[in-house]
């Protein structure tokens, strides 16, 4: 999973982001909201995990920017050095998701994270995935469309399935670098857009299918459904 974390206390920021790596996320860490903000701009993130209030600007005020202007869905977790009830309920009715009461424990932290990322992300904990004619094992790696195998590379696979276990959801370009080809590795944007067209044509990724793979341009794809009964090919199926 990718998680941006933002605290602008470093020993809180490195506890909170070693925590994340050592359950296998990928963490980016910021000490401001506002370049935050920005990148949420441009860039997609499975978890937010932010303190109440970054020098530069209100928590709240973040969490409403991210909710409401720039439609963000990634599940939010506040950590916050307030009990007040007050302040934890305004930040849920805001849309944060859980909070929790700093100096963060890391026991703790990972216990929520993984069950806000259960509830978040349900897909991405089952042996048997279907949607529509597309049934996917990920422990065996095998993809059917219709009830035939379809024969996919390792990366092709990686990415098919990150695809429907977001379906409706823009994901950022370097999101799925990082979710397919992993951080710090050259993958080239050439390279995920040739990933993505063979997908297109090895899926059937149309109309047709049910499912439409669109190109967010600057952004980058999101898997939708979409009415196969009104497109002419679909009386053949």
């Amino acid at each position: 999973m990718r998680i941006a974390v933002l605290d602008h206390e470093p020993d809180q920021l490195r506890l909170i982001a070693e925590a994340m790596s050592g359950l296998g996320h990928e963490c980016h860490s910021y000490t401001e909201g506002r370049p935050l903000l920005q990148a949420l701009r441009r860039q997609t993130f499975d978890l937010l995990i932010l303190e109440w209030n970054p020098p530069d600007m209100r928590g709240l005020e973040l969490v409403k920017t991210a909710r409401n202007e720039l439609r963000s869905r990634a599940p939010i977790l506040f950590v916050t050095t307030t009990r007040d009830e007050t302040a934890v309920v305004e930040g849920l009715n805001a849309g944060a998701d859980d909070f929790m009461v700093a100096p963060v424990r890391a026991t703790e932290l990972e216990a929520r994270v993984n069950a806000l990322l259960r509830r978040s992300y349900p897909a991405q904990h089952e042996t048997e995935l279907v949607f529509g004619p597309y049934h996917f094992y990920p422990p065996a790696r095998v993809l059917k469309v219709n009830g035939t195998t379809v024969e996919l590379k390792n990366r092709e696979y990686a990415l098919a399935l990150f695809l429907f276990q977001n379906l409706g959801r823009l994901l950022s370009r370097e999101h799925l670098h990082e979710a397919v080809w992993g951080v710090g590795t050259a993958a080239l944007s050439r390279s995920l857009d040739t990933h993505i067209s063979r997908l297109r044509t090895k899926l059937g990724l149309g109309p047709a299918s049910g499912f439409l793979l669109l190109a967010i341009y600057g952004l980058g794809y999101r898997l939708e459904v979409v009415d196969a009964s009104t497109h002419p090919d679909s009386l053949a199926r």
